[in-house]
């Protein structure tokens, strides 16, 4: 599992967002809205009815290219048949989103972020509207299309109005009819489940679609497919959306389509449809001027509404005004149908219609009886913008709200500086004082990303101008930098727009960002983040804490000279800057001397190289005659001369090559028919792929791939269509393969993550280990850095810095990077902290400890200590041996910077400004420096590198986690598990550290009581992670969130009553996201059959349990932890299993009943993930819950576990050891804990189990070695359950000395030693069983048994046979004292055992009668009665005098009495009396003494003791 968590660095200008396409969710009422950049903004709608407020949340990233179209849809799945749910509640709506390069993601309302993302089939085509099914809203119907030329200018038009007559005027050039493709999605797993339709439409070009169910049957739906002028197609759609499938099995023949001309007058009656609206039988088709009304079943004409002399249409010189959209309203009373005999007949509809200047006309329609009627309701007033300013503007619907979306451009030369606003408007009829009809709607509210984002980036300005930086200047000593005012707007400036947001050009052009990166290359923590404007100047932003701190640890001469400013500006493009890569030269023969380069490209044609240590210009490219878009770095261990090059990718549609180490272009790329979009550089086989598409328009083939030979320069093939696709996808899992950053991307660039596609595959990392000893190494980087000292005495000290940054990255592994970083847009730059790779500390550990062993670890332990000691730099490689002697020192250079790691990681994850008291103490003590610099903000990673990101301020985070369980276990798992790693490392830390796990813990939720409680099923499946913080964390957290998080349906009242004051403080939050766990199940409980104050469960929620236990389709947070299907059943049995042995009070009475036998299923399946942890749960709570239902199984249970253990271990002993087929982890669970909890549940059964396995088994299996480790254990922890089995009936003795048989030389070779431990532990524990010195005699006595049938057996351990039996039923002479109880009584009889030194006699000792006795057992006289097994009578009798409060029971008054039976243990069988037998044995056993011994002081002296206490000595 992955646990990451994401910290989003924003610039510091706002965010431009070009709005494309829209979706609202009502429950709870939510906003997300699609841009031209590819992004969307989560927006909630909040606050009261008179003044509600919308406000944005995250921005959700898993697009690269425009958004096409955005959906609502309800990915909910059936356990049993998988298919759709009948009701579907409403807090379960997702966002299906796709974008133009045909990626599809479904965003969860309820966690944020994204479950699933996949990219579609390449023959389906761009994407460009999904509607969803209205008979089942689980699959989605997508329309998709194939662009050329034309469609391409249309795409890349500002207004597609404006320029809407020439469209049609080339499209009816086109002799070719257009193609295009509708194909079923299912939401679920985003997979194409049935095509609707694929080929030439006999209709134009598709301009808009909508799916309508058919007027005689409402289960039969059509995809109504409409083109620019009006005509319509209508596609039937299977009933059952399964049927079809990826490679076109559900393709619908062509005789089915129903083409529907529905009139010839459309362009001179209303020019170009601009778009259409459907409702039940209707549909309208919106044009510049009209509105026209028709019906779907015979297209007639039913009336139309004229907008020539209505303001919404209006010409007049260079201004005019025409229509945009329109749609249908819904709403409680908004429509109503006639109950007449015309199905066409309706009362009342909404109907609203917009111009492009944003004025609205609010309508009622009526259709009656042939009669249309409209009538205006209200007006909503244009948007207050200059005329030149461009314009984009659409209406939606949410609740009872018309929300108007924004996007204004005043930079007409600039087409991608959009602002976004949106405005909300009711729109009911509104009257005055008179009953008159108001003109106009009144604004309620508005909200846009610039409000309260702007406030957070003029707080941060203020923030840093007050910071420690503030006013610093260039000091007299010799630099190169250049400090310069900032590209980023002054604090006045957003103040100003906070405080009037009309004013709208307040950001200028020039201080915009074009591109931004993050620079980490070699090192454990971000080095800087480097931002190019559109200007041309570039900004670099150092994260000097981290470094500062190694600087002051590395006790350098160089550390006490003062660092230069943490920013740098680079000034010399003329152009915007499009494009920014870092590199660190790699080459021993770097004859330019600088070290470390950033490259950029440019809007003027350049690419230029820039030294990073001075500042300075290296050089200036000129390969590209046109924008230089992308630069990509070469991938690592790429051999010489490329180790050290670039590639450009410009508009020119050319790819360059150049060196860094000549500084020229040493091959050029040409002839690809269009931009390459997507280029991806394998350095092992020297090969270069090109994806771009065709835009010729003539073929079914839109993408074209190329592929060069890099080092010859030619090009070795071209592949079109689909291949194109799989050839590069294939060629994408290469390079992945030697990727060290898990994705295809190479070093530091400012590409997007979310252009190539992400491989998720074990396979791959394994291999990644494999090669990462191949190629270049980083300690040959750092022994270059070393060998070039810095030619600036000014920067000597941040070499000196980077250099033991870099040898950190020879100390941990190469492939886990515990920090990665990305820019999935410019100005955003996100940090992934990878939990795993922060918790792995045993590299640390083995650098250490096989320093010795291995010259390569003595060579990076030597590059470590000579970067603390730079006067050390010249030493050879006869050096090496000296730095042994500095093990220790460089173990705490080591510990010193996984401290400084962990807290770089804290200073960026932590939410700051929630307890003011814990923030004190962490900057005062632990020394945290807070990331002032930077506007920081939280998120969590989806699925396939998606992210979401919250907007700056912290009520957006809190949002964020008052809505997701996911992100809230997530965050405090991470913060709890770094601050439990803190202690480990420092316990002076210990304080601090356990504030904050508090916090994140227990406190946070008191701090703000609707907080989402932590999502149960992720944690637990983190309760087997490698790292023991981790798994202690999620431990903690599970309790701690327990009692707030159970499922709701196994709740029970008791838990809904502990919780029923919190849910009504939180009522209406609530009430809005319907998403509370308690509250459901308080509902839940209500609508049972049972009520909950009624024991027992009823079978309808009996079903609900199970449903639930089985589940798999709903879960988040899988895709948060790289989870599957699997991991979704198998976490719900373990919480459900959790929560029924430790909470039984606060879950349903017959959960454990329900829960058992899928927890023994799991442990038995034997998964590497849970079965662990099922095996514990199952031994944890065997006595106090389990027991009681599966009491008559457990001797079953028992053989499955041997079975298993003798299946993956094979026919033998050796063979386990070489070949284990279980994970180590589950083996010793299932041994070390759930056997013997077994054991003691059902020890006759466990007994009779293991005796079979005797003969059932290999002898030398395994499972006889593990039975006997089992017995060990059942001895210690359960010794008196064990009491009577130890030589009657099922003898435990007996089995031990069978596998210690000599006649079985296998077994007895396979198990002596441990039979030989079991037997010497038997002695320990049960003072009735001895141990001859020799070990050539055992004696076994029994503790309990009749009066008058009581023994001791003697056996023979060389042969392993039973020779004497002793008689110890009654004291010779006196057996007419002991007839006062039944003689069929059990009591106890032998209390001690123990040989005499010389081997010769035996004595016991009984609590009971209170009497020693003595066998002599000589050896000439033993051998002779060796096979002689009747009773032999003891030679001597000794009765004990009582002794000061000696009995366990009560006090005895002599020992006739005791022979008696009138003592404690008469009057216990007396009270029993009616007990019976059993009962009277289980007191027997519980009263059982077990601390008596027998110490020999001589020959023929015996010492007794109890509880270690001497009770007296007697001769014998």
């Amino acid at each position: 599992m992955k646990c990451r968590s994401v910290a989003c660095i924003w610039s510091g200008t706002p965010l431009y967002h070009r709005i494309t396409s829209a979706a609202v969710l009502a429950k709870p009422p939510t906003l997300y809205t699609g841009g031209s950049d590819g992004l969307i903004v989560w927006w909630n709608l909040s606050g009261t009815d008179s003044e509600p407020e919308i406000k944005p949340i995250a921005l959700l990233c898993g697009h690269a290219a425009p958004i096409a179209d955005l959906g609502i849809c309800f990915p909910v799945v059936d356990n049993s048949s998988n298919v759709k749910v009948k009701s579907i509640p409403a807090g379960h709506g997702a966002l299906i989103s796709a974008c133009t390069d045909g990626v599809l993601c479904t965003w969860s309302r309820r966690s944020g972020h994204c479950r699933r993302r996949r990219k579609m089939p390449p023959w389906v085509g761009s994407p460009s509207m999904i509607r969803t099914l209205p008979t089942n809203p689980r699959y989605v119907c997508i329309a998709c299309s194939f662009m050329d030329a034309v469609h391409l200018i249309e795409q890349h038009s500002v207004d597609l109005v404006e320029g809407s007559e020439a469209s049609m005027d080339r499209e009816s050039q086109h002799r070719k009819p257009p193609k295009c493709t509708v194909v079923i999605v299912d939401s679920y797993s985003l997979t194409v489940v049935q095509t609707v339709f694929h080929g030439n439409l006999s209709i134009g070009p598709l301009k808009f679609m909508d799916v309508i169910l058919s007027p005689e049957n409402c289960e039969v739906q059509s995809a109504l497919l409409v083109d620019l002028y009006g005509k319509l197609q209508s596609v039937p759609i299977l009933k059952d959306p399964t049927l079809g499938g990826e490679n076109g099995v559900g393709l619908i023949k062509g005789s089915s389509y129903l083409d529907m001309t529905i009139w010839e007058d459309g362009l001179s009656e209303g020019g170009p449809v601009v778009s259409i609206a459907t409702r039940g039988l209707f549909f309208v088709l919106v044009y510049r001027t009209c509105c026209i009304f028709r019906l779907l079943a015979s297209g007639t004409a039913i009336g139309k509404i004229s907008f020539v002399d209505n303001h919404l249409c209006f010409e007049d010189g260079s201004t005019h005004f025409h229509i945009m959209g329109g749609m249908f309203l819904e709403g409680n009373d908004a429509s109503t149908m006639l109950k007449s005999e015309d199905p066409c007949d309706i009362v009342e509809e909404n109907f609203v219609v917009w111009n492009d200047r944003g004025s609205a006309l609010v309508y009622s329609v009526s259709y009656l009886h042939s009669l249309f009627k409209f009538q205006p309701l209200c007006e909503i007033p244009a948007v207050s913008c200059p005329r030149d300013a461009r314009l984009s503007v659409s209406f939606i619907q949410l609740n009872h709200y018309l929300l108007r979306i924004e996007s204004i451009c005043f930079h007409t030369e600039e087409p991608l500086l959009w602002k976004p606003l949106v405005t909300i408007w009711p729109f009911d009829q509104q009257h005055d004082d008179n009953g008159n009809l108001c003109p106009q709607c009144k604004m309620v509210g508005r909200g846009g990303l610039f409000i309260d984002s702007v406030r957070g980036f003029a707080s941060f300005h203020k923030s840093e101008v007050h910071g420690d930086d503030a006013g610093i200047e260039p000091t007299g000593r010799e630099t190169k930098l250049t400090y310069q005012r900032s590209s980023i707007p002054s604090p006045e400036k957003f103040n100003n727009f906070c405080r009037d947001d009309e004013k709208f050009s307040f950001v200028e052009k020039e201080q915009v960002v074009s591109s931004s990166m993050v620079i980490s290359g070699n090192f454990h923590t971000p080095y800087a983040v480097v931002y190019g404007f559109c200007s041309g100047e570039i900004e670099v932003v150092r994260f000097d804490t981290f470094f500062h701190l190694l600087e002051s640890h590395s006790k350098s001469p160089h550390a006490e000279v003062d660092s230069h400013a943490p920013k740098q500006y680079l000034k010399g493009h003329t152009g915007a800057v499009l494009c920014l890569a870092a590199h660190r030269m790699v080459s021993n023969f770097n004859r330019w001397n600088f070290n470390h380069v950033l490259i950029s490209g440019s809007m003027d044609c350049t690419i230029r190289v820039w030294d990073l240590d001075t500042s300075n210009l290296v050089t200036v490219m000129h390969q590209h005659v046109a924008p230089v878009r992308q630069i990509i770095l070469c991938p690592p261990r790429t051999n010489h001369p490329w180790s050290d090059c670039f590639l450009s990718v410009g508009e020119d549609f050319c790819v360059a090559l150049a060196s860094l180490e000549t500084l020229r272009v040493e091959r050029m790329f040409p002839g690809h028919p269009s931009y390459p979009a997507k280029v991806v550089w394998d350095g092992a086989r020297g090969y270069i792929a090109c994806l771009c598409r065709n835009y010729s328009g003539t073929s079914d083939s839109v993408d074209i791939l190329f592929i060069w030979d890099m080092k010859t320069g030619v090009r070795e093939r071209v592949l079109r269509g689909t291949a194109s696709h799989s050839m590069f996808d294939h060629f994408c899992k290469g390079v992945n393969i030697n990727s060290i950053s898990d994705g295809v991307l190479n070093g530091d660039t400012s590409a997007s993550s979310l252009l190539l596609p992400v491989t998720e595959d074990a396979s791959f990392s394994q291999s990644r280990v494999k090669h990462s000893g191949k190629g270049i190494t980083l300690s040959n980087m750092i022994m270059k850095n070393i060998s070039e000292p810095s030619t600036s005495q000014a920067h000597v000290s941040e070499v000196s810095s980077m250099n033991v940054v870099s040898t950190s990255s020879s100390v941990f592994q190469g492939n886990k990077h515990p920090i990665k970083c990305s820019c999935p847009f410019p100005g955003i730059a996100t940090l992934i902290f990878d939990l795993a790779s922060l918790m792995s500390h045993s590299l640390k550990h083995e650098f250490i400890g096989n320093v010795g062993d291995k010259q390569e670890n003595t060579h990076m332990k030597k590059l470590g200590t000579e970067t603390l000691k730079p006067h050390h730099m010249t030493a050879d490689d006869a050096d090496l041996n000296r730095t042994l002697t500095n093990t220790i020192e460089g173990h705490d250079w080591i510990s010193s910077l996984e401290r400084y790691l962990l807290q770089f990681s804290l200073s960026f994850l932590h939410l700051w400004d929630v307890d003011s008291e814990l923030d004190k103490l962490l900057v005062t003590d632990m020394k945290l420096e807070r990331p002032w610099k930077f506007i920081v903000t939280p998120g969590f990673q989806g699925d396939r590198g998606s992210l979401t990101l919250t907007f700056p301020g912290l009520s957006a985070s809190l949002e964020l986690l008052k809505s997701s369980s996911e992100f809230c276990a997530l965050k405090s798992l991470t913060m709890v598990s770094l601050a439990q790693c803190m202690v480990s490392l420092s316990h002076s830390n210990s304080a601090w550290c356990s504030a904050l796990a508090a916090f994140y813990t227990r406190h946070f939720a008191e701090k703000i009581p609707d907080l989402k409680p932590p999502s149960l099923q992720l944690l637990v499946s983190f309760w087997q992670d490698e790292s023991e913080h981790v798994r202690m964390a999620a431990r903690s957290l599970f309790h701690c969130a327990a009692a707030r998080a159970i499922p709701p349906p196994l709740c029970s009242q008791k838990a809904i009553d502990h919780v029923k004051p919190m849910i009504t403080t939180n009522s209406n939050r609530a009430n809005e996201d319907g998403s509370s766990n308690i509250e459901n199940a308080s509902r839940d409980g209500r609508d049972s059959d049972t009520p909950p104050e009624m024991p027992g469960v009823s079978q309808v929620e009996e079903c609900k349990i199970l449903a639930w236990l089985e589940s798999f389709g709903e879960q988040d947070w899988i895709s948060c932890v790289g989870g599957t299907s699997q991991d979704a059943m198998t976490s719900h049995i373990i919480v459900a299993a959790a929560l029924a042995i430790w909470y039984p009070s606060l879950v349903k009475q017959n959960l454990a009943k329900l829960t058992v036998h899928p927890l023994m299923k799991l442990v038995m399946a034997t998964n590497e993930k849970y079965s662990s942890t099922a095996a514990e749960l199952l031994a944890d709570g065997m006595e106090s819950t389990w027991k009681e239902c599966i009491g008559s199984e457990i001797p079953r249970l028992v053989g499955d576990i041997f079975f298993q253990i003798e299946c993956v271990s094979g026919s033998s002993g050796n063979a386990a050891a070489q070949n284990p087929a279980v994970p180590v982890n589950i083996r010793e669970t299932l041994v070390g804990l759930l056997l013997p909890s077994l054991a003691m549940a059902d020890i006759p059964g466990f007994l009779t189990v293991i005796e079979s396995q005797i003969w059932s088994t290999a002898s030398d299996s395994p499972v006889h070695i593990v039975s006997l480790m089992t017995l060990i254990r059942v001895v210690r922890g359960s010794p008196r359950n064990l009491i009577q089995f130890l030589d009657k009936y099922m003898q435990v003795v007996n089995f031990i000395l069978q596998t210690m048989d000599p006649g079985n030389s296998v077994m007895r070779k396979t198990c002596l030693q441990s039979s030989m431990t079991a037997l010497k532990e038997v002695v320990r524990i049960f003072p009735m069983v001895a141990l001859n010195d020799a070990s050539t005699r055992l004696a076994v006595g029994d503790a309990i048994g009749e009066i008058n049938n009581a023994s001791i057996r003697i056996y023979d351990m060389q042969s392993v046979t039973k020779i004497k039996v002793l008689d110890a039923s009654a004291p010779p002479g006196l057996p007419s004292l002991l007839s006062g109880p039944s003689e069929t009584t059990v009591m106890t009889a032998i209390s001690a055992l123990s040989f005499s030194p010389d081997g010769e006699g035996l004595v016991a000792f009984s609590e009971h009668g209170l009497m020693i006795r003595w066998w002599s057992l000589g050896s000439a006289w033993w051998e002779k009665l060796s096979r002689n097994h009747v009773p032999a009578q003891c030679t001597k009798l000794i009765f004990v005098p009582p002794w000061e409060g000696m009995s366990p029971n009560s006090s005895r008054s002599s020992v006739m009495a005791t022979i008696l039976g009138h003592d404690g243990q008469a009057n216990s069988q007396e009270n029993a009396k009616g007990s019976g037998d059993m009962d009277c044995l289980k007191v027997l056993i519980h009263n059982l003494d077990l601390s008596y011994q027998l110490e020999w002081i001589d020959q023929r002296k015996v010492l007794i003791k109890r509880h270690g206490r001497e009770l007296g000595t007697f001769q014998l």
